[in-house]
This record gives C-alpha cells, structure tokens and sequence, in this order.
C-alpha cells in the first residue's frame, strides 16, 4: 500500500455513519455514543445534515447528573430541558470526498473541532476523525 497524504479522504473516513434525527431525545443520542463508542454525530433532518453533536456537548450539561455512569439508558431530569437541536453546532463546516488527507489535516489542525463529516452535495457520505488521522499516519511507520 502506497501512502501519501495527498490521496482523497474517502480512502480513511468512516463510511458507515451513526448520526442522530433533530428530533431525537439527548437521551437516545447518549446512548448511541456509548453504544457505537463514538464521540461525535452529524445530526440529521430528512438525511440532510443540520448539526453536529458531541459527546462533550452531552457532558457539559449532564455532568452533574452522572452522564459518565455505566448504565445503558440514563433517564436525567436535565435531558428533558434540552434537546438535540439546542446542543447541536448549526451549520458544521463539512469537506468534500475530494478533499485529500493533507488538506483536512490542516484544517482539523486550525479548528477547534475534531470530527468534519464528508458530504457529497446534501449527502453524508462518511466521518473522518482526528483519530482516523492520527491511525493512518500511524500507519506510516
């Protein structure tokens, strides 16, 4: 396997996206983080993308409430005065399949974020991570 860091994202993205509807409860995206052990979302509205979502979002309005317990469904007091769309980043910079690993590479290095999701026209196509980054560098030695 040639690597380069100027092959297409789409060589190293996530391709089966876990997303969350607009209308979902914070208690079933909770779930669907620690289920799928992930830590962002795209948040989805007629599988258009509308947001994103964190695992941080989640902690800094739950952490007193236990958002870190082991336990698979949390039903918290505090879920119930927000919801996905008062949590979400509207509007979330999102890159192309075009784009090549060097080019997301320097924009996840001038953000403040960690995850772009991939989008062709209105479409999610896939998730690349700075994990996902880290592990194909990684993989260069």
């Amino acid at each position: 396997m040639t690597i380069s860091i100027d092959i297409p994202i789409t060589t190293i993205m996530t391709k089966h996206i876990i997303s969350v509807d607009i209308k979902d409860g914070l208690a079933r995206a909770e779930h669907l983080f620690k289920k799928h052990n992930i830590r962002h979302m795209p948040v989805t509205d007629h599988k258009k993308i509308v947001g994103m979502l964190s695992m941080n979002d989640l902690l800094r309005i739950s952490f007193a409430d236990g958002a870190y317990r082991e336990e698979g469904d949390i039903q918290s007091d505090i879920y119930e005065m927000f919801n996905v769309k008062n949590l979400m980043v509207r509007t979330p910079e999102t890159i192309s399949p075009k784009n090549t690993v060097r080019e997301v590479t320097s924009l996840l290095t001038n953000r403040k974020f960690h995850a772009l999701p991939v989008v062709d026209g209105e479409e999610i196509v896939g998730m690349v991570t700075t994990t996902d980054l880290l592990k194909y560098y990684l993989s260069m030695f």
